[in-house]
C-alpha cells in the first residue's frame, strides 16, 4: 500500500505521534478537530493495511502492532530471526531484521546509520552514540518494543 508522504492526512498521522493533541492539529490547519479525527480514522486504516501488507509479502509473523506509532514486530519465517516493520516520515516503509554483520565493510553503513538514526529523532528516542548499526538498532527497537 502506497503512503503518500504529501498527503495531509499523513501529515496529520505524523504531528499525532509526535505527540500534538488532535485539537492543535485543527487549529494549526485551521479545520475542525472532528475533521482530524475523522482524517486519522483513514489514515489508522492505511497505516494498519500497509504494516500486515509488508508483513505477508515478507513472510513475517506478527507478534504486536502498534498504528498510532505505525510499527509492527515480528518474526521473519524464512530467516528465522525477529524483524520489525516501521514507517518513517523521511524513509517511507521500512523493514529490519535482527541480525549481526560486519557493518564497517557493508556497503549500506552510511544509510544504515542514517536511516536508525532519522526513525530515533522522529520517534523522539535517545540513544547511546554509536557508529555500529546492529547496536544502535538493538537500542532503537528495544525502546520502541516498550511503545507497544
Amino acid at each position: 500500500m502506497f503512503l503518500p508522504v504529501n498527503d495531509k492526512q499523513f501529515e496529520f498521522w505524523i504531528l499525532r505521534r509526535g505527540g500534538l493533541p488532535n485539537i492543535n492539529i485543527a487549529r494549526s490547519f485551521n479545520i475542525s478537530r472532528q475533521a482530524v479525527s475523522r482524517a486519522l480514522l483513514t489514515m489508522d486504516e492505511r497505516i494498519e493495511k500497509t504494516l500486515l501488507e509488508m508483513a505477508r509479502a515478507n513472510q513475517i509473523e506478527v507478534k504486536s502492532m502498534n498504528i498510532e506509532k505505525g510499527m509492527l514486530f515480528g518474526r521473519s519465517v524464512p530467516f528465522n530471526v525477529d524483524a520489525v516493520i516501521f514507517i518513517s516520515a523521511k524513509h517511507g516503509v521500512q523493514v529490519w531484521y535482527e541480525h549481526e554483520g560486519d557493518c564497517g565493510a557493508c556497503a549500506r553503513y552510511t544509510q544504515c546509520i542514517e536511516l536508525l538514526w532519522d526513525f530515533a529523532d522522529e520517534m523522539k528516542l535517545k540513544l547511546e552514540n554509536t557508529d555500529d548499526p546492529t547496536k544502535l538498532a538493538d537500542e532503537l527497537f528495544e525502546k520502541l518494543r516498550r511503545l507497544v
